[in-house]
């Protein structure tokens, strides 16, 4: 975009922006965590859904330092629920390094902040950029997608290796004098206006600069690469009584759910039925011989990459002590404990339909 042009449209975007932006607490503060923490939660993770994991966490942690300090299940336990655990685990250690390394203080340039735990391009641009004013372009898919549509950029907002091409592009518009004002309000036009279907393009602040709406092709941007279909993967999982409790296993921290307790269970092979492959993983897992006492019920969860099919049951303990193949720690807990630990959603789901059991365990 000529220079006088890239000038309008940023003065267009910057006023749109200081009328329709949306009151969000994160925008509330100049505090370079709190900034921090809410671009961790943001990462394919809807608004609406944040916004009342960013406050309780805030108000658990308002400090790098007390972060910090924290326990890592209880930084888990705050996170449940929200998703793409690894996040967590990366700002806790993040917020570690921190404290060791800076005396708790985020740097203020991109260099030093992706040397963090969890901290890639995105972030680390738009920290700089919003909280300490850096000329760095941020760029995620609501800015691709806005970049794409503006410039028909025929790149694929969805392949790894368009990315520096939106990063360039998107650098090339920066507002220099208020980078994290000018990269906030592209996000928020990507969010609120330039959507990825029924687009508002009437409303649009800067419908005059896009040449995707001045050619008529708003509804062929941004362009994507197909992707093959979500395969569901067939999961069993056992809920062991003994004594009036029931156990549960530590998954390791490198693993999807690192850090999080679960049911001894795991895949079903072909030709192999549900109980017998969760009487398969109790064994191997755990050491223990079970008997079956009833199936509870079918569950579905979706994660990112792969869908899960899952039946839940109970057994009781036959013999045998606890003997773990590849988890961290195990735990008898008693029902009404169950809730204190940091659970996979799909434990949730389980919870239901354990509701009305023997044991009464309660609803999350």
């Amino acid at each position: 975009m000529e220079a006088t042009a890239a000038a309008a449209f940023r003065e267009c975007l910057v006023r749109w922006y200081l009328e329709h932006r949306r009151k969000l607490p994160w925008r509330q503060t100049v505090d370079p965590f709190g900034i921090w923490v809410s671009e961790v939660m943001l990462q394919q993770t809807q608004v609406d859904t944040v916004i009342p994991y960013y406050r309780r966490f805030m108000a658990r942690f308002p400090t790098v330092g007390r972060l910090a300090e924290a326990d890592l299940q209880e930084v888990l336990k705050l996170w449940e629920g929200l998703g793409y655990y690894a996040r967590a685990r990366n700002l806790h250690r993040a917020a570690r390094q921190l404290a060791a390394d800076n005396h708790g203080i985020l740097p203020d340039d991109v260099i030093a902040l992706r040397r963090l735990a969890g901290i890639g391009r995105y972030i680390a641009a738009a920290v700089a950029s919003i909280a300490f004013g850096r000329p760095h372009a941020v760029v995620d898919g609501n800015v691709k997608r806005v970049l794409a549509r503006l410039s028909l950029i025929n790149a694929p907002v969805n392949r790894a290796d368009a990315y520096p091409l939106f990063e360039k592009e998107a650098q090339s518009l920066l507002d220099l004098k208020d980078p994290g004002r000018f990269n906030q309000a592209v996000m928020e036009l990507g969010a609120l206006v330039c959507r990825p279907k029924r687009p508002h393009c009437d409303a649009c602040p800067v419908a005059a600069f896009c040449r995707a709406y001045l050619t008529g092709q708003v509804s062929t941007y941004p362009k994507r690469v197909c992707k093959p279909p979500i395969p569901t993967r067939a999961m069993a999982a056992g809920v062991i009584q003994r004594g009036g409790r029931v156990l549960i296993l530590q998954i390791p921290l490198e693993g999807l759910l690192g850090g999080f307790w679960e049911f001894p269970g795991g895949a079903v092979e072909a030709g192999e039925s549900s109980e017998a492959s969760c009487i398969r993983h109790i064994r191997k897992k755990t050491g223990l011989s079970v008997d079956t006492c009833g199936h509870l019920g079918r569950i579905r969860h979706a994660y990112t990459h792969f869908k899960v099919l899952a039946d839940l049951f109970i057994f009781r303990w036959r013999s045998g002590s606890v003997c773990l193949d590849d988890h961290l720690d195990h735990r008898w807990v008693g029902p009404e404990e169950l809730t204190q630990y940091p659970l996979p959603k799909t434990h949730h789901k389980f919870m239901s339909l354990l509701v009305g059991q023997d044991f009464r365990i309660q609803r999350p």
